[in-house]
């Protein structure tokens, strides 16, 4: 299959859905107004709730749901065959995650910027809300742990991102101080800062750091307590200063290096020809579960997301200016994210088929060098076999326009990187909120504080970072739940919406509610394979084992008392 065509018709049919789907959606479904009261001028604090232009929330908005997700899910799922993969991404995130993202960002806007969490119990009742925090809680926990893994790892393994990634910081917040404080010109203040951040890059390839090992620390374990302490400040500054302009500076990174990939697949394609090196479908890889469900939830970012309805209901809602920009925002973002993640097929489908050096030196390409790096499941699930999946394929494909491969390594190494660090900042700042808003409700006011209430995101994150040792790497325990849970978050936060759509009458509620449905499903069959599989491995591992029934059991009690309030209030509206 040539890889130009398949990028072409998907990028088409995204501009496509935004203009149709996204609009009725816009206009019919949610009844978007420009003059209805946003929360961000509502409760207007300067802190969490400050208006910002459509663009820079965009940007941030679209780096924090994205992160490292649309890059390890395709390069794993592959796996079963790229036509599984992209069918899954493309119409998921038109018809699925789309709705999930901009229908969670609606209805928080509607409700004073408020946790997908806490507008369960407006909608459904008090116990759900109590179910929803503690799963959000554990997903979070799992994401600040393991994404500041991720950027460690990628720090150590690509030692020219360190320098970029890190002077990314006062980059971001002069350009915040330029643009809110002084008034610059935001086309203008936007060209300096990210011709700067390049040129950063450019350094970064130069100047190579390294950590070394201190006392009984590696690397990697260093890395995680400096972005773990680094999460704790960019968490509890006002969002103008640090989040809104890093997020909407990593927005341009992305755009350019998406613009490099995609002008490099006109490239390979025109020059050499550029084909999938994957099979079309693999229904059996050696030692990998079953394709269904397993697919549906390991392809999650590009496809649907339950981390992205937190997002959505978490800082986004609290800095929208109008409310007609929430399709932008949430719908447009999510499609965006599709694009990349059929940006990052083509690259470990056919870009790893260019050029795979193996580890006894010899070169392979085309099929050969796509089967050696996916011969099997657990050589091919590992996080760093994914990051270097997505890197060396994405520096091949950029390396047919004739640029240096240490610049087009240099160039994705950061752009990893810097999605993570997104996300980290992002998940512990929606943490703060999480358990803000739970202890308010427990009538806990001391714990609910942006200090006090930050600091237990971060120390917790780094219990489970630090459980299994001094590198970091605790997470990974609990990493083969995170694909079931964020899916299970997904359905979850369908149903409010459902529910939400619901109450406004008519059959609006089943644009929402057959995704969720559909999610429920996949999902809850993912969960229990998985819960088979902990209990019949080798070596048991009883933690797994037991936060996932819990969060099972939640997920299913939680279900059931909507399905009751959902019946009751359609029996009700029979009597009327």
């Amino acid at each position: 299959m040539d890889a130009l065509l398949l990028m072409v018709v998907c990028f088409g049919g995204y501009i496509l859905a935004y203009h149709t789907y996204g609009r009725f959606l816009a206009k019919k479904i949610f009844k978007l107004r420009s003059d209805a009261t946003v929360p961000s001028h509502e409760l207007r604090d300067g802190v969490d709730y400050v208006p910002a232009r459509k663009g820079i929330i965009f940007g941030h908005h679209f780096t924090s749901i994205a992160g490292t997700g649309p890059i390890v899910g395709p390069a794993i799922g592959i796996i079963w065959g790229w036509v599984p993969a992209l069918l899954w991404i493309f119409f998921g995130s038109i018809f699925m995650g789309a709705v999930h993202d901009f229908g969670s960002l609606v209805v928080s806007l509607r409700n004073d910027g408020k946790s997908i969490s806490e507008i369960a119990a407006r909608y459904i009742n008090k116990r759900v809300r109590l179910i929803f925090f503690i799963i959000v809680f554990l997903a979070l926990l799992i994401i600040i742990a393991i994404f500041g893994v991720v950027i460690a790892v990628v720090f150590d393994r690509y030692p020219e991102s360190v320098l970029p990634v890190w002077l990314e910081i006062p980059i971001a917040m002069l350009l915040g101080y330029a643009v809110y404080k002084k008034n610059a010109n935001i086309t203008l203040a936007t060209i300096v800062a990210v011709a700067t951040m390049y040129l950063t890059v450019a350094l970064g390839a130069w100047l190579k750091i390294t950590l070394p090992i201190v006392e009984w620390i590696p690397a990697t374990g260093l890395w995680t307590i400096i972005l773990l302490i680094y999460a704790w400040i960019a968490s509890t500054l006002p969002v103008n200063v640090l989040l809104q302009p890093r997020d909407y500076i990593n927005a341009w990174q992305l755009f350019v290096a998406m613009l490099l990939l995609t002008v490099g697949i006109v490239f390979a394609s025109f020059s050499s020809g550029l084909e999938m090196a994957a099979p079309p479908v693999n229904l059996n890889p050696a030692d990998a579960p079953p394709m269904w469900p397993i697919l549906f939830v390991t392809i999650a970012c590009g496809a649907i997301s339950g981390f992205h309805s937190l997002v959505a209901s978490g800082t986004s809602p609290k800095q929208i200016a109008k409310e007609t920009d929430a399709q932008f925002v949430g719908y447009g973002s999510m499609l965006f994210e599709g694009a990349l993640a059929v940006l990052v097929l083509i690259c470990v489908g056919a870009g790893i088929g260019l050029f795979y050096k193996t580890g006894d030196g010899a070169v392979l390409t085309g099929a050969d060098a796509w089967n050696h790096h996916y011969m099997s499941w657990e050589g091919a699930k590992g996080l760093d076999v994914k990051l270097t999946a997505f890197v060396s394929g994405a520096a091949n494909i950029i390396g047919t326009m004739k640029l240096p491969a240490i610049v087009g390594t240099a160039v994705m190494g950061v752009f990893v990187a810097s999605f993570a660090g997104t996300t980290l900042d992002t998940a512990v700042r929606i943490q703060r909120y999480v358990i803000g808003e739970l202890a308010e409700d427990l009538k806990l006011p001391q714990l609910s504080g942006r200090w006090v209430a930050t600091t237990i995101a971060v120390i917790t994150g780094a219990g489970l970072a630090f459980a299994t040792g001094a590198n970091g790497k605790g997470a990974l325990i609990l990493w083969p739940l995170f694909g079931s849970v964020n899916q299970l978050l997904a359905a979850l936060a369908l149903l409010v919406v459902t529910m939400y759509l619901k109450k406004k009458g008519g059959l609006k509620y089943l644009i929402s509610g057959i995704p969720c449905v559909i999610m429920l499903i996949i999902t809850g069959w993912a969960m229990v394979l998985n819960e088979i599989g902990f209990y019949n491995a080798k070596e048991k591992n009883i933690l797994l084992l037991c936060i996932g029934g819990v969060v099972f059991l939640l997920a299913v009690w939680m279900t059931i008392e909507t399905v009751i309030l959902f019946c009751r209030s359609k029996a009700n509206s029979l009597q009327d």
